[in-house]
């Protein structure tokens, strides 16, 4: 009898263990009172993406007054926004207001913001970026017959060759000279053709402020009077001697002279010429005097 007690209240034991453990594993865990649940984090606000992309620029690119850039804080859709950078050399900015921008680099701006944001309490390690959207700082001008005149944004360092080539490149009756012109009023003519072959002091690097001008061929001619058959003007040719000039110009006459050839260039006769070596220029007056019988 004993035996069957104790056999009878083990079994009644491992039963009632059972389930209750089973429940222990499949129930949920309870909070403890006063508890607030969870909430999932809330994702930041989109990014309002820009209109324009940025303008592509070296990264040692200093910004100057007339430069268009985007300011943008990582996260925060109500701090990006587009500005100018003004005369004064400050863009306008959100909690910081005028904030000086001349004189720096994009990443040296985007830092400076960043650090002062954080200074005043405004974010904590604000992540900020600083686009470039236009380039008005820096510009040359272009000028005669090319393609596309206009004013050229210097975006980078540049060779004159290729601000032609930005701008399409001399048009149909565009002469075989480029003007350059510097901000202190000197001026150099190059040869198209130099500036597609060569380099160094032949494709010079623009400045801000230069001109480049590309006169048309019927400006740039030459003049033959006197003793030939087809006095006039005539366009320059590239290393035309005096010689090939008065060819041009169907040849002498019987009472001209090539003894009696004279050459006025700028209004000054040129000293020492000689018809297969001396050059013309445009503007410059040939004349042809009369051979003494």
């Amino acid at each position: 009898m004993r035996w069957f007690t104790a056999r009878t209240i083990l079994t009644a034991c491992l039963v009632m263990a059972t389930p209750l453990t089973t429940m222990a594993q499949a129930a949920p865990p309870v909070s403890k009172p006063g508890a607030a649940a969870a909430e999932p984090a809330a994702a930041p606000p989109p990014v309002t993406p820009s209109p324009m992309p940025a303008t592509s620029v070296d990264k040692d690119y200093i910004l100057g007054n007339g430069d268009v850039i985007e300011v943008a804080l990582v996260g925060r859709a109500d701090f990006s926004g587009r500005t100018r950078i003004g005369n004064d050399g400050a863009v306008l900015l959100p909690y910081l207001g005028p904030f000086p921008a001349s004189g720096r680099t994009p990443a040296q701006l985007a830092d400076e913001i960043s650090k002062a944001l954080e200074k005043g309490g405004f974010f904590a390690h604000p992540v900020v970026r600083v686009d470039i959207v236009g380039v008005g700082s820096r510009t040359v001008t272009v000028l005669g017959a090319v393609s596309a005149p206009g004013l050229v944004p210097l975006d980078r360092t540049y060779h004159l060759s290729e601000i032609v080539a930005r701008v399409g490149g001399r048009a149909g009756p565009g002469a075989d000279n480029i003007i350059l012109t510097h901000t202190d009023g000197s001026s150099k003519t190059y040869k198209l053709a130099e500036l597609a072959t060569g380099g160094g002091d032949k494709d010079p690097v623009v400045a801000n402020g230069d001109k480049i001008y590309i006169p048309a061929a019927e400006n740039q001619v030459f003049y033959v009077t006197g003793q030939v058959k087809s006095p006039g003007s005539y366009p320059v040719v590239e290393g035309m001697t005096v010689r090939i000039a008065l060819a041009r110009a169907g040849g002498l006459t019987d009472d001209g002279s090539e003894k009696k050839v004279t050459v006025k260039r700028k209004g000054v006769d040129l000293k020492g010429v000689k018809l297969d070596v001396t050059t013309l220029e445009p503007g410059d007056i040939v004349n042809v005097g009369e051979r003494l019988f």
